[in-house]
């Protein structure tokens, strides 16, 4: 046999692979802890996305669905999350994604450098307005299918090109997967979806955005644009096949064990609404502060030593919320100041704390060579910080908390969750969302039982 039939064979596997995962894939086959972590990270995202409604991106992003993505075609129309207007099923999944990208609190996956959820629960809020008697173990099942296509499309993705794309470029594909698994599409529906999601997919730049922080954030607004408008599109006849991040021989390994190793179960929880680059050194400080003695106006100095794209994060005191979710010391000093870092913190008069202007002042960033080579799998940072009688406080290397190095549990992703949802939606209200969504794990449960928290606006 030839080599390049051989590499027509490997490709041809890759995708029945990814083909029968994503259309055939039993709730029952999928680990339980996988299918607990996944409720977790739907409960997750919902309180990003309830907080982030009111906020400006948001507002912007709901306008322009209704502007741009509407539909006269009730089968192909969804409600708004935390709005309720109804526009088009690519509308509705890109305002959501907008507004939830917008708040920096959403999880994501360090081999990926990015974001899946930001797409995925938009997604699977959108497409369940179609299917009412949706049950919870498919509810999880799609949800977890959207995660593990995404993941492996961004690691697949980024091995291959030399640009550092925002996850809008590769998590279009976990869109389009799940739209095929809900809309009961074929194999060959979910491959030109694929194709056409990894085309148009937003291969934008993420450190230009970092440079110049905007609403642009992580393209995932166009990536839930894309990858519902892509599974529609296949639907109807349109061919885009093959994406290669899937079927190109190079890619085949980052498939290999699809199914077997479950992506869901390693997400990281953001603790703070801001860039996850930054996490690590706020855990530094955080726990300097928590075992040592000091007030924050006693502080002379703050040296942050991380890998080379935190040190690239917007350098001085920010005057929008967007660059406040991509600024490293301002981050750092809120912490010192404010003892944690909220919605109220990065908006608002949180950007013009007097006391937090000073430390940002103060503080120098270096690069360090021993963090940057554990980045991506990890996030990596330590901090000193001296004081004005004389001390230097060292915290030594620090993991960012909430990911597989140093997890949440049930217990803290709930606690997380309330602390952003229950100002949005009300007690009542974010405590029924809670409890509908972590009983999606039990038999008999169905999805309408979240959906009544969803769309009425706040």
């Amino acid at each position: 046999m030839s080599s390049k039939a051989v590499a027509h064979d490997a490709n041809a596997d890759t995708f029945a692979t990814l083909a029968d995962f994503t259309l055939e894939l039993s709730p029952e086959a999928i680990p339980a802890s996988a299918r607990e972590r996944a409720a977790l990270m739907l409960l997750d995202t919902l309180g990003i996305c309830a907080a982030a409604a009111p906020m400006e991106a948001g507002v912007l992003g709901r306008r322009a669905a209704l502007l741009l993505h509407a539909s006269s075609d009730p089968g192909h129309s969804a409600r708004m999350l935390f709005d309720g207007r109804s526009v088009s099923l690519a509308g509705a999944a890109y305002a959501a994604a907008t507004q939830t990208d917008n708040l920096d609190g959403h999880d994501g996956y360090n081999p990926t450098k990015g974001h899946i959820g930001v797409v995925a629960v938009p997604a699977l809020a959108v497409l369940a307005e179609q299917l009412p008697d949706l049950s919870g173990p498919e509810v999880l099942a799609a949800l977890i299918v959207g995660y593990e296509v995404a993941g492996r499309a961004g690691i697949a993705l980024h091995a291959t090109v030399s640009d550092y794309h925002t996850s809008g470029a590769w998590n279009a594909l976990g869109v389009a997967a799940m739209a095929a698994r809900l809309r009961r599409q074929t194999p060959a529906m979910l491959r030109e979806a694929l194709g056409i999601a990894e085309y148009h997919g937003p291969r934008s730049q993420m450190m230009r955005e970092i440079a110049t922080p905007t609403m642009l954030h992580d393209g995932s607004g166009w990536g839930a644009l894309v990858g519902m408008s892509a599974a529609i599109l296949a639907e109807n006849g349109f061919t885009g096949s093959p994406a290669i991040t899937v079927e190109a021989a190079n890619v085949a390994p980052h498939w290999a064990d699809l199914g077997r190793f479950w992506q869901i179960e390693h997400q990281y929880v953001k603790p703070y609404p801001v860039c996850r680059w930054a996490h690590a050194a706020i855990d530094a400080a955080r726990e300097l502060a928590l075992g040592h003695a000091f007030a924050a106006d006693h502080i002379e100095k703050i040296r942050i030593r991380s890998f080379d794209y935190a040190v690239q994060l917007f350098p001085t005191m920010p005057d929008t919320t967007s660059k406040a979710q991509y600024s490293l010391p301002f981050a750092v000093a809120t912490m010192l100041v404010q003892g944690h870092i909220g919605l109220d913190h990065i908006s608002g008069e949180g950007l013009a704390d007097p006391k937090v202007a000073a430390l940002v002042g103060r503080t120098v960033m270096e690069a360090s060579e021993r963090h940057q080579a554990r980045f991506p799998a990890g996030r990596w940072a330590d901090v000193e910080i001296t004081l004005a009688d004389g001390r230097v406080l060292a915290s030594g290397d620090t993991h960012a908390r909430g990911g597989p190095e140093r997890p949440f549990g049930r217990d803290e992703v709930v606690a997380k969750y309330k602390s952003f949802a229950v100002p949005a939606l009300g007690e009542a209200r974010a405590q029924g969302l809670c409890d509908a969504v972590l009983a999606l794990t039990e038999a008999g449960s169905r999805f309408d039982a979240v959906a009544r928290h969803l769309y009425d606006p706040l």
